[in-house]
């Protein structure tokens, strides 16, 4: 792995697949990781004959996802292609808007070489485990920051060598020893996790969609599916089914929210920032703090609400109005 300051990181980046296939238009998100800088290279110069690499840091290519992965494992095998946040209505590869029904329906015969799959922050592995034909795959984790303090808010634990070719193996072979969980948004907080139209504010639950017919009872236009109702439409389990094989994980809130609420305050606020910075510099990290200090601990050297906060969430114990469109 490359480190930076201490920082350890794979090179990577997300794209952007805007294609039609069979009279269809279809958008899907991909990251791409290498392993050095000569394939890095290798892999610009095949995407820049696809779009331009140098408007956007999400680059829009127009390619099938079938034809990405042709071309990327034309040039190395070792590179790890991993479908992103594949419920978003919008842009991915499940999306209700421009998806598919299934992974082999994009990727074809180059399923099989997908490296895992992002759950995204409107779902998490609970919702993936009810659709049995991705119980194969590794169900990853990852921030999809769009600002800097928005990093590792959803991570991947692993207990392994920290080098690219292990985390791939790991990852391949689904090894529940060496990767032990993901730390999960609440998928209620994902923006699009229930249906609804932004314009007019509307919020509904798949069953209350289903009522409408899929038309927004304010303005008659269609709504916005969210990932609830698509894992609804694809799965074949009942809600609460656990795969033999499945990889667990934790849902938490970030740490400046659980401040900001107990402190009734902005979470941008310099009184929240000041005393997340006081509470990370003395437990050593923000995921020390809200996954292993026992609880004894965080309320003798916590203020109270935020110790009950960090609880609340241990607990699951929290309302959540769910983000839509």
């Amino acid at each position: 792995l490359f480190i930076c300051q201490g920082v350890y990181f794979i090179l990577s980046v997300e794209v952007s697949n805007i294609f039609s296939q069979n009279g269809k238009v279809y958008r899907v998100h991909n990251l791409i990781m290498v392993p050095n800088l000569k394939l890095a290279y290798e892999v610009n110069k095949m995407l820049s004959y696809y779009g331009n690499l140098t408007s956007d840091g999400r680059p829009t290519l127009s390619m099938s996802c079938k034809e990405l992965a042709s071309q990327l494992f034309k040039i190395s095998q070792d590179i790890i292609l991993i479908p992103c946040h594949i419920w978003t209505p919008w842009f991915s590869v499940f999306g209700s808007n421009s998806g598919f029904d299934s992974l082999e329906e994009a990727f074809e015969e180059y399923t099989d070489k997908i490296t895992a799959l992002e759950t995204g922050l409107s779902s998490d592995p609970a919702m993936n485990w009810r659709l049995s034909k991705l119980d194969r795959f590794s169900l990853v984790s990852n921030s999809d920051s769009h600002s800097p303090h928005r990093i590792g808010r959803e991570a991947n634990v692993f207990d392994c060598e920290m080098n690219f070719w292990q985390i791939k193996k790991v990852l391949e072979e689904k090894d529940r020893m060496k990767f032990l969980y993901t730390i999960e948004f609440f998928p209620e907080e994902g923006k699009y996790h229930y249906d609804g139209h932004r314009n007019c504010n509307v919020r509904l639950h798949p069953k209350e969609t289903i009522k409408y017919k899929g038309l927004c009872p304010k303005c008659g236009r269609p709504l916005t599916k969210g990932v609830l109702y698509r894992v609804e439409e694809l799965a074949d389990r009942e809600e609460g089914f656990i795969p033999p094989n499945a990889i667990g994980y934790k849902s938490l809130v970030p740490l400046d929210e659980i401040i900001a609420e107990a402190r009734e305050l902005n979470k941008e606020s310099k009184a929240v920032e000041k005393e997340y910075i006081n509470l990370v510099s003395e437990f050593g990290s923000e995921f020390n703090l809200l996954i292993n200090v026992d609880e004894k601990e965080l309320f003798s050297k916590l203020p109270y609400r935020i110790a009950e906060g960090i609880k609340r969430v241990r607990e699951k114990r929290l309302n959540i109005l769910p983000g839509f469109d």
